[in-house]
């Protein structure tokens, strides 16, 4: 079973990469420097046995701890944005792994602005206050693109390498 694991993991690593992707040059504006461990706590992670975890994968093989994927002020507004991944089939299905977008507010709390399965890729489409859509990858062909409509992330199309999808 563990080969399988293995196997399956080597054929999703081209989504995998998909998930590294930054986000647009024009909406990865630096900010102050922010200390890990304070965005993986805004994210909802707690640290045990040196990794960050929130999911609650009893060990699976498949388990990946928590990773900052990107960092940067993705809606121009001045401050600190974070994207926050964790990986394993137990919590996340054939999707492999699931993220958490955070922000910290003018007020200096921290909100989850998104979290979900999947595999994020920022757009260079924008919603309201200029947060860019998501589009959510995974198994398949036809993705979810999901936008900030002032209050939530919401489903706003699908699409398959830029071109509409699906239903």
């Amino acid at each position: 079973m563990r080969y399988f694991h293995w196997a399956f993991g080597l054929a999703l690593l081209p989504h995998t990469a998909h998930a590294l992707e930054q986000p647009p040059e024009d909406g990865a504006t630096m900010v102050e420097s922010v200390p890990d461990d304070e965005i993986f706590v805004a994210a909802g992670f707690e640290q045990s046995d040196g990794a960050w975890r929130k999911c609650g994968d009893p060990g699976t093989a498949s388990y990946e701890s928590g990773a900052i994927l990107a960092r940067g002020d993705f809606n121009n507004d001045g401050s600190p944005d974070a994207i926050v991944s964790e990986g394993g089939t137990f919590c996340f299905g054939m999707a492999g792994t699931g993220y958490t977008l955070v922000s910290r507010g003018q007020d200096g709390q921290w909100l989850i602005m998104d979290e979900r399965i999947g595999i994020p890729k920022f757009l260079s489409t924008k919603g309201a206050g200029g947060w860019p859509d998501i589009e959510v990858g995974g198994p398949g062909f036809c993705f979810a693109v999901v936008r900030w409509n002032g209050t939530e992330y919401a489903l706003n199309r699908k699409e398959y390498e830029g071109k509409a999808c699906g239903k």
